[in-house]
């Protein structure tokens, strides 16, 4: 069901799969939605008035079954259905062997095209520190993280210094921890966080309920919870036809941020670092549909090749938030100037996240009390009625 099917399983579902889901109780977005905003479904069609612009998962959910009503795709859709194995062989395509979950029935099928569009954060980087074995509290990856009421009046080590980190130690606070300890490898978050909040390098080891830092402090901790990412996961495809990445603005191998080198008839869609999400995701969508409806004929391989090094090398100059938020979005300008996905303020979006940004680092836990406009209507949120931090 995505991403934004939210479960309160952790481990496997229901057959026994590795869940996909790593959504919390309680999140909220963590960028305005005006960010994310469809270009051809905007949130005051969908709700039929204007609302603030950090909403809770199940509105954002919501939004999404929206469109997918509105286009009526969901007929297309084989839900509780795994796909085992692709195969290609020239000149017959691929062979997909798949399994429909609740019949327990496994057959193959084949297809010219394959999209991949299962994400990247579904699969858990775990790293081991000395001492986890005998830890005497709770590890835990942020992807099994579910409710921060679990973690109410205790002391928790957070590892890790990106967006999981970030919004669980917020969700902790708003609901009661007593303290929070932050432990980066590489950079700090660089914000004003309440008192109760420590930042320390990175965790060397735990010794019952003490962890000890690289610069040879300790603290008390009740659980530890790894925000150490997610890996590019593909159990489905040979070796031949799997995407390898680290998570990066610019994906290596993929041609045009999206198409296999070796076989342009397989896709992948959302497999870079992201600040846009949605409508960057629809830009690469509308391009790869017209790829394969013949309306969009790719250059040549050494054409593409040329192209990747030049995104490449812009992308390795790239040293700010600001720098990382103006290349994604000429990326998705250069996308959408190819199709006839409706065209949307890019520079907007981009001052937008800007702003987002600045708020934060005036506020982190007040900064989705702000308001942002819609580049898609003109309309400024309106606040919630509801700190996020009551």
């Amino acid at each position: 069901g995505g991403l934004w099917n939210y479960s309160w399983r952790t481990g496997v579902d229901e057959y026994g799969v590795p869940l996909h889901n790593s959504m919390y109780r309680y999140l909220w977005s963590n960028g305005p939605k005006e960010c994310l905003e469809f270009a051809d479904y905007t949130f005051e069609e969908h709700f039929g008035k204007p609302i603030p612009s950090f909403p809770p998962r199940e509105v954002l959910a919501d939004y999404i079954k929206g469109r997918i009503n509105k286009a009526d795709v969901r007929k297309w859709v084989r839900l509780s259905t795994m796909v085992k194995e692709v195969t290609y062989e020239e000149g017959s395509g691929f062979t997909i062997v798949a399994r429909d979950m609740k019949a327990d029935h496994e057959y193959a099928e084949k297809f010219d095209y394959v999209i991949v569009a299962s994400g990247h954060f579904s699969t858990p980087n775990v790293p081991e520190f000395e001492g986890f074995d005998h830890f005497e509290g709770r590890v835990l990856h942020a992807h099994d993280f579910r409710d921060a009421v679990e973690f109410a009046g205790k002391d928790i080590l957070v590892v890790g210094s990106s967006y999981s980190a970030e919004d669980i130690a917020s969700q902790c606070y708003k609901y009661g921890v007593k303290s929070v300890v932050l432990s980066y490898r590489t950079n700090p978050m660089h914000f004003d966080w309440p008192e109760n909040f420590k930042t320390v390098p990175l965790l060397t080891k735990v010794d019952g309920q003490t962890a000890y830092f690289k610069d040879g402090s300790s603290a008390h901790v009740d659980a530890i919870i790894l925000c150490t990412g997610y890996k590019h996961f593909f159990p489905f495809l040979p070796d031949n036809l799997r995407l390898r990445t680290t998570n990066r603005l610019w994906s290596d191998m993929l041609h045009k941020g999206i198409f296999f080198p070796t076989n342009h008839k397989l896709m992948y869609l959302g497999m870079q670092d992201q600040f846009y999400t949605f409508n960057m995701f629809d830009a690469q969508a509308w391009y790869a549909r017209d790829v394969v409806l013949g309306k969009i004929k790719l250059p040549s391989v050494d054409e593409l090749d040329e192209d990747f090094m030049q995104w490449r090398a812009r992308e390795e100059t790239l040293k700010s938030d600001e720098d990382y938020i103006i290349f994604q979005g000429a990326y998705v300008k250069d996308l959408i100037a190819a199709t006839d996905y409706p065209s949307f303020d890019i520079d907007g979006v981009n001052a937008a996240f800007l702003e987002w940004e600045h708020n934060k680092h005036a506020d982190i836990m007040g900064f989705r009390d702000k308001p942002h406009r819609s580049v898609m209507t003109g309309t400024m949120a309106p606040i919630h009625h509801t700190p996020w931090l009551k």
